[in-house]
């Protein structure tokens, strides 16, 4: 038990700093542009180089670390991370800035795609749910702090710092992590270059294109395709293969299919609805430090919620708790949608509470069925299709967002955000009845 509660720390300490670093680091881009006589649109690049590589990576990252041992792999991509952030606050130009963050995404991705086989092996089966509820409410109790911490930091130093923080957190997540992390072995099987060339070039294709699509549709279109017809090749090639890089042989599994399905629907209808309601908020009158102050009961509510739905579905069947909690968010969504906003400002702030507890008692049951469910060898590659799943949903929400921006008027009962939430309540209906198919 204590070498167990060392492990917590330490994939919790891995779990905080990369939410911490790509959360924080939206706050600073103002100013990074400004320092480094960049526009603004080339800044968006440090988030976007990012995100295209953590996605990108994910899978092969989860095949390497089956084939080395979950903690090798680890640990190497946190000491990188923590290497890249050192790089990233010395960066004197853009150029240098984005490599190191290319190098950060690269380290995080290690991180989140062997941080559910590290948990697997940490805990007992019967206390699976407890423990994915433990990492639920760090990755929430993070991004709902990252702003404010942000803010508090650029109050006394500048935008470098906050690469700086990373650095000794993640030096103590590191040495903790060498003494208390299960030393999984690893299959020690060839690792599979060709295949994670391909998956690198599908899903890069793919997500540019993705988030082209409303700019530039005709070269996002061919980027998209080059993407699909890349992935079919992949596919083709991971069918015959024992242990595939892409886990097809897990999506064969029903349950295993229908939950990361219904990930992928739950994670869009957060976005869909999260990345919205500021716009229907500030339209409504509310402030910047109104909204926000209105929102964080969301993030608070997933923080409570998570790691009860996560004691819960150790006793419970998982898809009851990830139906009622995908019934809440619906509901929550659908009573902001119809409500007058001005003058409801209590109720506003418990819906929002009502929202972020439904996700927080579907996500964490989710988890739960989609890493119990696999063979413990195939641990990381259900850790890497569980992270894919959640960033592919975050971003099919946000692309959808933006497409009911574009397509609705900015005013009236069918404005762009209050279309957005009417998504994302389609999303949340479409995740609660995958899960109960599960039964």
């Amino acid at each position: 038990m204590p070498r167990r509660v060392l492990a917590v720390v330490a994939i919790s300490t891995s779990i905080a700093m990369t939410v911490l670093d790509s959360s924080m680091l939206n706050v600073a881009l103002p100013g990074i542009a400004r320092d480094l006589g960049i526009p603004p649109a080339s800044a968006t690049w440090l988030l976007t180089a990012y995100q295209l590589t953590v996605v990108t990576t994910l899978l092969p990252l989860a095949s390497l670390g089956e084939s080395l041992g979950f903690r090798r792999v680890f640990l190497a991509g946190f000491l990188l991370f923590a290497a890249a952030a050192l790089g990233a606050s010395l960066a004197g130009s853009f150029e240098a800035l984005l490599g190191f963050r290319i190098l950060q995404g690269l380290g995080s991705s290690a991180v989140m795609s062997l941080t559910a086989g590290l948990i697997r092996h940490t805990y007992p089966a019967r206390e699976l749910g407890r423990a994915l509820g433990i990492n639920a409410m760090v990755v929430a109790v993070s991004g709902a702090s990252a702003p404010s911490l942000a803010a508090a930091i650029l109050a006394v130093a500048p935008w470098p710092v906050l690469f700086a923080v990373n650095v000794p957190v993640s030096l103590f997540g590191i040495v903790i992590g060498l003494r208390a992390l299960p030393n999984h072995p690893g299959t020690h099987r060839r690792f599979d270059w060709p295949s994670a060339g391909l998956n690198v070039l599908a899903l890069g294709l793919f997500f540019l294109g993705l988030g082209l699509v409303l700019h530039a549709p005709v070269p996002a279109m061919v980027l998209m395709a080059g993407g699909l017809a890349t992935g079919f090749v992949l596919v083709r090639r991971q069918l015959s293969r024992p242990a595939p890089l892409l886990p097809v042989d897990l999506l064969r599994i029903p349950v295993i299919a229908i939950s990361v399905l219904a990930s992928v629907c739950a994670f869009s209808a957060w976005y869909a609805s999260f990345v919205s309601l500021p716009f229907l908020l500030q339209s409504a009158g509310f402030s910047q430090v109104e909204t926000g102050l209105v929102m964080t009961p969301w993030p608070l509510g997933m923080a409570i919620a998570a790691p009860l739905a996560g004691r819960l579905s150790d006793r419970v069947p998982t898809a009851l708790l990830c139906t009622a909690g995908m019934a809440a968010l619906a509901s929550g969504l659908l009573l902001i949608s119809v409500l007058p906003v001005v003058g409801w400002v209590v109720l506003l702030g418990a819906t929002m509470a009502l929202c972020g507890a439904g996700f927080g008692c579907f996500s964490t049951p989710n988890n739960r069925t989609m890493i119990g469910s696999t063979p413990k060898t195939r641990s990381g590659s259900a850790g890497g299709m569980q992270a894919t799943a959640r960033l592919l949903g975050t971003t099919l929400g946000t692309t959808v967002v933006a497409l009911c921006f574009q397509l609705a008027g900015p005013d009236g009962a069918f404005s762009g955000p209050r279309v957005a939430l009417m998504a994302g309540i389609g999303f949340a209906m479409a995740a609660g009845a995958l899960s109960l198919s599960r039964r």
